[in-house]
């Protein structure tokens, strides 16, 4: 019942998109290695920047800093204030001098182009994601398809936490997560201890 080690990492990559401030679409990431996690990531703004989940338009729905600009899908790039989970994981990780080259990284959301072109400079080895990236852009496709070919990672697919994996560490995020399974043990006396009556 216990969740594979792919599916643990994935669903840590999960509960680390809970923390993104991107109102798009939030993204956690994990940089593992050996079954040790590395660093984590999700997208936002630079540090001491606005973030767009702080902010709301004026008839109440959620704010996008590029899409206020009428920046259309084909440039968001170069007007999103967010960097993205895997690059924000690899940065963590650059900052605490923590080397990432062999590395598998457990994202919620398949790596976009310029992702793919980091990772692969990262020497990252594997990537699991989440969900595929869902462009509407078929010639930026067909070149991040071909990035993904060329980054010569050893490994690289979409992973599903199973259902039985959901049901089983549900109780621990929703409840106590240290609830005793087995009851105590009673206290043993010491060897050579002598019985009070």
């Amino acid at each position: 019942m216990r969740p594979s080690w792919d599916e643990y990492f994935m669903l840590i990559a999960k509960l680390v998109s809970t923390r993104s401030t991107c109102n798009s679409r939030p993204t956690g990431a994990v940089l593992v290695k050996d079954r040790q996690i590395l660093a984590t990531g999700y997208n936002g703004s630079m540090p001491g920047a606005p973030h767009c989940s702080d902010e709301v338009l004026p008839d109440g729905s959620p704010y996008c800093h590029r899409r206020a600009l009428a920046v259309a899908d084909v440039d968001k790039y170069n007007f999103c204030r967010a960097s993205h989970a895997e690059a924000n994981a690899i940065a963590q990780a650059a900052r605490h001098g923590i080397a990432v080259a062999g590395a598998t990284l457990y994202v919620t959301l398949e790596p976009c182009f310029i992702c793919i072109k980091l990772l692969a400079t990262a020497r990252i080895e594997r990537v699991f994601f989440e969900i595929p990236y869902d462009s509407r852009d078929e010639v930026r496709d067909r070149a991040w398809k071909a990035a993904v070919a060329e980054a010569g990672f050893t490994e690289y697919r979409q992973l599903t936490v199973s259902p039985e994996a959901l049901s089983y560490i549900l109780p621990s995020l929703t409840g106590v997560t240290s609830r005793r399974r087995l009851p105590a043990t009673p206290a043993l006396s010491p060897p050579g201890a002598v019985a009070m009556d």
